[in-house]
C-alpha cells in the first residue's frame, strides 16, 4: 500500500478548523477526499473571425495552478477575506436567500498597481474554490475571458459579441453539477466608464459593449454555481454601474515588507533544494527563519545559530531597501555572491505609481 502510494500520490493537504492552542488533529474523524490534478491545459473557443480565441478553459484543480495560492503572500487576510466571501456567495444562493433582502451578484473587483499578482490570485482562488467544493459540484472550470477578441472592426458588432460569448457560459451554468468561475483581465476594456465615451470619436460602440456586459452579468445572478472574478489596473475608467454590482473590491497593492522577505526566503529555499545554489563551506544546508521567527530571534540574538541568524538579517535588509522583488530577484541571481546583494531602491516609481493610482472610488 505505501509504495502505491509512494508512485502515485504527489501531494497531501490539511484543511484544519483548529480552536485556539489546540496542538493535535484527530484524522479519525477527517474527512478524505481524494483528488486528480487536471494535466489538460488550457483549451480554447474560437472567436467569430477564428483569429483570437475568445476565452480560455481550464478543468480545475488544474495542475498548472498547484501550489500557487500558497506562494502568493499579500497583506494579513486579503486571501481568507476572499475566500470567505466566495464560500458565503455560494451558500447564500444554494440556500435561496432572497436576493431582495440580501442581494449578492458574486463578481469580485481586485485592483491596484501592475505586477502584485492580481489574476494569478483570482486562477488561485478559483482552484482553492475548486477543491473545497468538490463533493458539492462535479465539475469545475475556469474561464478566462480574451476582452480584445471581443472588440470588432465593424461598428456596433462588438455588444453582439459579448452577448454570445455570455451565452455560451450560461450554457455551462445551466448544469447545476457544474461550478463556473469567468475571469475577466483589466475589466476597464470592456467596462470603461460611459460618460468618458460620449467624448469620444465613436461613443455609441462602446457604450453598447458596456451595456450588453452588465445586462449579461445581470442574467447570471439567477444561477447559484458561478463567481465572476475581474481585475483592473485603473480603477478611474470603470463605469461605475460596474463597480456597484461588484460585492467585494479589494485593492492588492506591492508587497510589504514581510512579504517581500518571504518571497525572497522561498525563492533562495526553492535554489538550495534542488542544488543551483550550494552551501560554500560543504556543510547542511543553510536555514532562513521565518519572518516571525526572525522578529523573535532578534530580540533574543543569543538564542540563534549565528550563521543562519547572519543569513536571515542580511535578507530582511534587502527586503527593507527593495520595493520591487522582481528586480531584486534578478540582481540575486546574476550576483556571484547572492547573499551579498546590490539592491537597487525604486522608490520614486513607487510614489508615482500610488499617486496615479485613485482608491477614493470605493
Amino acid at each position: 500500500m505505501s509504495m502505491v502510494l509512494f508512485r502515485y500520490l504527489q501531494t497531501i493537504l490539511f484543511f484544519l478548523n483548529m480552536s485556539k492552542g489546540s496542538k493535535y488533529v484527530t484524522l479519525a474523524q477527517a474527512d478524505l477526499v481524494i483528488l486528480q490534478l487536471s494535466e489538460d491545459g488550457p483549451g480554447e473557443e474560437p472567436s467569430e473571425d477564428d483569429t483570437l480565441s475568445s476565452f480560455n478553459e481550464w478543468a480545475l484543480p488544474a495542475k498548472e495552478f498547484d501550489g500557487l495560492w500558497e506562494s502568493l503572500l499579500y497583506e494579513v487576510g486579503l486571501k481568507q477575506r476572499l475566500l470567505r466571501y466566495a464560500a458565503s456567495a455560494l451558500l447564500f444562493t444554494e440556500r435561496g436567500v432572497d436576493p431582495c433582502l440580501v442581494s449578492w451578484n458574486r463578481i469580485v473587483l481586485l485592483h491596484g498597481p501592475p505586477g502584485t499578482g492580481k489574476t494569478s490570485l483570482c486562477k488561485a482562488l478559483a482552484q482553492k474554490l475548486s477543491i473545497r467544493f468538490n463533493s458539492r459540484y462535479s465539475m469545475c472550470q475556469l474561464i478566462e475571458v480574451n476582452a480584445h477578441s471581443l472588440f470588432s472592426k465593424w461598428f456596433s458588432e462588438s455588444g453582439k459579441l459579448v452577448a454570445k460569448l455570455f451565452q455560451k457560459i450560461q450554457e455551462m451554468v445551466e448544469e447545476e453539477s457544474n461550478l463556473v468561475f469567468v475571469l475577466i483581465d483589466e475589466v476597464e476594456s470592456l467596462a470603461a466608464a460611459r460618460q468618458a465615451a460620449i467624448s469620444g470619436s465613436e461613443p455609441s460602440d462602446s457604450i453598447r459593449v458596456v451595456n450588453a456586459l452588465l445586462t449579461q452579468m445581470d442574467k447570471l445572478k439567477a444561477w447559484p454555481n458561478v463567481i465572476i472574478l475581474t481585475t483592473s489596473n485603473i480603477t478611474t475608467a470603470i463605469d461605475i454601474a460596474f463597480v456597484d454590482r461588484a460585492d467585494i473590491k479589494a485593492y492588492v497593492g506591492p508587497p510589504t515588507l514581510q512579504a517581500r522577505y518571504e518571497i525572497l526566503r522561498s525563492c533562495i529555499d526553492e535554489l538550495f533544494r534542488v542544488g543551483i545554489l550550494t552551501y560554500p563551506q560543504g556543510g547542511d544546508l543553510p536555514c532562513i527563519l521565518s519572518y516571525s521567527t526572525l522578529k523573535e530571534k532578534l530580540h533574543c540574538p543569543e538564542a540563534a545559530e549565528p550563521h543562519t541568524l547572519h543569513l536571515s538579517k542580511l535578507l530582511h535588509e534587502g527586503a527593507e531597501l527593495c520595493d520591487d522583488v522582481n528586480q531584486s530577484w534578478l540582481d540575486c541571481l546574476a550576483w556571484p555572491q547572492p547573499f551579498r546583494l546590490t539592491l537597487f531602491s525604486r522608490a520614486q516609481k513607487a510614489e508615482t505609481s500610488a499617486k496615479v493610482h485613485d482608491r477614493a472610488f470605493l
